[in-house]
């Protein structure tokens, strides 16, 4: 069992920069590929980024591709998202997942794919 704890909700203004992070309880957090998805109200949860077990692979959606990186401290079982150049649309509540299984570009970037998920943090960027 994984418990995925995320913090550094906030409001910034757009242009902006903030760091995300996503704490998990385990002893086996290096075996668990991360991703971090998002969900506006009515909308389906989207892809934004995953990295690797060992941290090796990323891959990151096409609308956060330059603004977003996703990283890791497998010491700390904490996976991060730095967000910068933050828009209005950026809007939305962000939740990290875990997915117990091999490293696949396709698969990290289906939400039914993962395993456990956190509770999702606010994150709100004004124009």
């Amino acid at each position: 069992q994984v418990q995925l704890v995320e913090s550094g909700r906030g409001l910034v203004q757009a242009g902006g920069s903030l760091r995300l992070s996503c704490a998990a309880s385990g002893r086996t957090f290096s075996s668990y590929a991360m991703g971090w998805f998002r969900q506006a109200p009515g909308k389906e949860r989207e892809f934004v980024a995953a990295i690797s077990g060992n941290g090796g692979n990323t891959f990151n959606a096409d609308s956060v591709k330059g603004r977003f990186t996703i990283s890791r401290d497998n010491a700390k079982n904490t996976v991060y998202l730095q967000m910068n150049s933050l828009k209005p649309e950026d809007t939305v509540v962000y939740y990290c997942a875990a997915l117990n299984g091999p490293w696949d570009i396709a698969g990290v970037t289906i939400n039914g794919e993962y395993n456990y998920w956190g509770q999702g943090t606010q994150v709100t960027v004004s124009s």
